[in-house]
């Protein structure tokens, strides 16, 4: 049997945490979506009610959010700014370390996360997440005239990576699983890798989409190949945004049938094609 002090403290502690939960509900229920008879999106209204829209993001990743004279600009800024505007909404930026990106959500600190952030099921718990807008996992990268078209098409071939990388880790696997092809693993980088596939040392480089396509933007000499793996990027939500995270995938349908992401695509990478990934 328990010791009655310890029965006291559990028996306050459930009535503090029912009490809480009482106040969230009375919250989600007040007077606009409670006299309706449906429940309120808290982040929702507060949104409306301030006018913008608070998006967490990581300054310092290019081109999807960096600071370019005194102002933050990018791939996310970007998409951010065109989101609220069909909100009637204007961006607050809200500058946060990647570490601290779903912290800004479940302090309250942020609305939204758009910061090249990968979509993670296993942050259901304290975030919801939008339709893929960008896929950012690993392709094949080869010479413009080069035939063959995916990892099946490597035999015989010398193919750089960066040491480490999970360009790396991927060659390793297609090796194990049965690739008949040298790797070439002594990069410090992609770029240097890269280089070596422009100067003809390598028949192919494995890398992510986001360095891929930097890298054939300014060299004609180089062609993304295949895409090898699927990384999606997505918005991320505090959990009880439900109607904001649907306002916003509404919006992200309609940018895509408009082709705002096609001309987003060729403004920061100079890609003449839509990257986003298949929706499932």
């Amino acid at each position: 049997m328990s010791h009655p002090i310890l029965r006291r403290r559990t028996a306050l502690f459930d009535a503090a945490a029912l009490g809480v939960l009482l106040l969230y509900a009375l919250l989600a229920w007040s007077a606009e979506g409670g006299a309706r008879g449906a429940p309120l999106d808290p982040v929702w209204a507060a949104v409306q009610q301030r006018g913008t829209l608070r998006v967490a993001t990581d300054v310092g990743f290019r081109p999807f959010a960096f600071e370019q004279d005194g102002q933050v600009t990018g791939y996310d800024m970007d998409l951010a700014q065109a989101i609220a505007a069909e909100l009637g909404l204007t961006v607050e930026i809200v500058p946060t370390g990647f570490d601290g990106l779903y912290s800004a959500l479940v302090s309250g600190r942020a609305d939204m996360i758009a910061s090249a952030l990968p979509y993670a099921p296993e942050q259901g718990f304290r975030a919801r997440f939008s339709r893929f807008y960008f896929d950012a996992g690993q392709v094949l990268v080869t010479a413009a005239g080069a035939p063959g078209a995916g990892a099946g098409d490597l035999t015989g071939q010398v193919v750089g990576v960066a040491l480490g990388s999970d360009a790396d880790t991927l060659a390793r696997r297609l090796l194990r699983d049965g690739g008949n092809f040298v790797l070439r693993s002594t990069y410090d980088d992609a770029a240097a890798a890269l280089a070596d596939l422009g100067a003809g040392r390598l028949d192919a480089v494995i890398t992510d989409m986001v360095t891929a396509l930097e890298a054939t933007r300014s060299r004609t000499d180089l062609r993304i190949a295949a895409a090898l793996t699927s990384e999606p990027l997505a918005l991320a939500f505090p959990r009880p945004a439900f109607r904001l995270e649907a306002e916003v995938n509404r919006i992200l349908e309609d940018l895509q049938r408009s082709g705002f992401f096609a001309t987003l695509n060729e403004r920061w990478f100079g890609a003449h094609t839509s990257v986003l990934p298949r929706q499932t």
